[in-house]
């Protein structure tokens, strides 16, 4: 698989366009890192984090990244700056969020690529809603468990398999 930091979106999209899929969808850079590749592994929630830090945030991420779906929801925040270090210390390389985040001043100093919508200083809920490792679409693109992601400034693009 091609480090994220070897070969910009731009290039990737232009040697592979029959295998790459474009993410159709404006997001934000948040974490230090802006460039960020791995296998995915998918959540869907709304407005709610609890199942996500109990089952996913946990699991050692091995350099993947995490495809969040809060359904584009704006009122509750699905990343702090706590769930963010737990990313980091559990080995994932990023995540990309359907949604927005909190503590975006204090994520901007991690080593840990963050995509999301915008900002919000409301937190999530923590009743338990939603599930793992599910097909997740948005952006006009599907993700699903196994698949791999690029990430960087101009875009995010998704393979069937690592390039």
């Amino acid at each position: 698989m091609i480090n994220a930091n070897d070969k910009p979106t731009a290039d990737l999209s232009d040697a592979h366009p029959n295998t790459l899929c474009p993410v159709r969808q404006q997001f934000m850079d948040y974490g230090a890192k802006r460039s960020f590749a791995g296998r995915i592994h998918t959540a869907v929630t709304a407005e709610d984090t609890k199942l996500v830090q109990e089952k996913l945030f946990t699991l050692q991420g091995n350099g993947g990244v995490i495809v969040l779906d809060g359904g584009g929801s704006l009122r509750t925040a699905l990343l702090g700056d706590m769930m963010a270090e737990r990313l980091i210390a559990n080995g994932w390389s990023g995540i990309v969020i359907n949604g927005v985040v909190r503590d975006s001043e204090r994520l901007a100093r991690l080593d840990l690529g963050i995509k999301a919508l915008g900002t919000t200083p409301v937190r999530s809920g923590k009743s338990g809603i939603g599930a793992i490792d599910v097909p997740v679409a948005f952006g006009g693109t599907l993700f699903e468990p196994g698949q791999y992601i690029y990430c960087d400034q101009d875009g995010i693009l998704v393979a069937q398999n690592p390039i």
